[in-house]
């Protein structure tokens, strides 16, 4: 109770509203920037079980806005690191982490733990898929999105409320990630506060949720927008959907010495202007923002492996493939960054 007493002050929390605080378990999907400003606080605040699943690792490049991290935890996997930060910070805390990607074979089943999900993550497909996952086993959740200067926060599914394919129903939209577009630190952790702010808000039963509403912030200029939106998507969410939309599209690995000796055609789909530049037989750059729009330019009897920076892209571009019945395609985990360091370690010799 010393520990809290600040905010068990606060009338809308007290000792009651404590106690909701220590029964309540969240999961966060995603330990990157969002995730790393959402976790620290939701620890802090005394909520004793939260789940976090990522599959990625730590980059140089991740430190700027990724604050659970330090120099010498890069290349460490980030919900290890993660588990180890919080319960430093709070000792009552139970993390527990999933060390891999949510899928559509993992999603239903590991929501049904938690009272709320937050989506951490910068990828509309698994947006679409954490929604529809949370539809069948009926949990809210919290959404947080950056482009740049700019994002926004909502809550869907909440209390049978307006989901996000009710906000956003094309599914096919491209969009820029961070690594592409470019951020501050400062404006992920402000969204990402946004975000565990309505995580509370919902355990405490208290205050005005965004369901419904779409939070819009510009922290270059100060402005401030909000949204309101209805339920109106009719489309049927149930399992038998969410199996054909989710499950069919199973993405097998292939390392790089591997598909060389098969004489397989890599496909670099980062942008032209991203490094490390990685010179690899048989290699032709595609980047995702023009992947569908390229695809006559490959023959879909040959055999590709696809990779990225870090290879979340890499699975995105795998799934147009597939969808376009290309069916020799596999994934190169961890992407060029694992292919840099294979090469510097000699691990892979061309």
């Amino acid at each position: 109770m010393e520990r809290y007493k600040r905010q068990i002050q606060l009338p809308q929390v007290g000792e009651t509203g404590q106690q909701k605080l220590k029964n309540a378990k969240i999961l966060v999907v995603g330990a990157g920037g969002l995730g790393c400003a959402i976790l620290p606080y939701l620890t802090a605040s005394g909520i004793e079980t939260i789940g976090i699943i990522d599959g990625d690792t730590i980059d140089e490049s991740n430190l700027h806005r990724q604050i659970l991290y330090t120099e010498k935890t890069v290349n460490q996997q980030k919900v290890t690191v993660a588990k180890t930060q919080l319960e430093a910070l709070n000792s009552n805390v139970k993390i527990q982490v999933y060390k891999y990607y949510l899928s559509g074979e993992n999603a239903i089943e590991i929501f049904k733990i938690y009272d709320i999900i937050v989506d951490a993550t910068d990828s509309i497909q698994t947006r679409y898929l954490i929604n529809d996952a949370c539809i069948i086993a009926d949990k809210p959740f919290v959404y947080g999105s950056i482009y740049r200067f700019e994002g926004q926060v909502s809550v869907f599914n909440y209390k049978n409320g307006p989901t996000y394919r009710c906000l956003f129903k094309n599914n096919n939209t491209k969009i820029n990630n961070c690594e592409d577009a470019g951020v501050l630190g400062t404006t992920v952790g402000f969204i990402g506060m946004l975000q565990a702010n309505e995580v509370i808000k919902m355990v405490l039963e208290t205050g005005d949720i965004l369901s419904g509403k779409l939070l819009i912030y510009n922290t270059l200029n100060n402005t401030q927008n909000s949204i309101n939106f209805n339920k109106t998507e009719t489309k049927i969410i149930d399992e038998a959907f969410f199996n054909s939309e989710y499950k069919t599209h199973k993405i097998e690995a292939i390392c790089v010495s591997e598909a060389i000796s098969k004489k397989t055609i890599f496909i670099d789909v980062r942008e032209l202007h991203e490094t490390p530049k990685l010179t690899l037989p048989n290699s032709i750059q595609m980047p995702l923002s023009v992947l569908e729009t390229e695809l006559k330019k490959l023959d879909k009897n040959k055999s590709y492996a696809i990779f990225c920076q870090s290879g979340r892209r890499s699975l995105e571009a795998i799934k147009i493939l597939k969808q376009h019945r290309f069916s020799d395609v596999k994934n190169i985990s961890g992407g060029a960054i694992k292919i840099q360091n294979d090469i510097e370690n000699e691990k892979c010799i061309y």
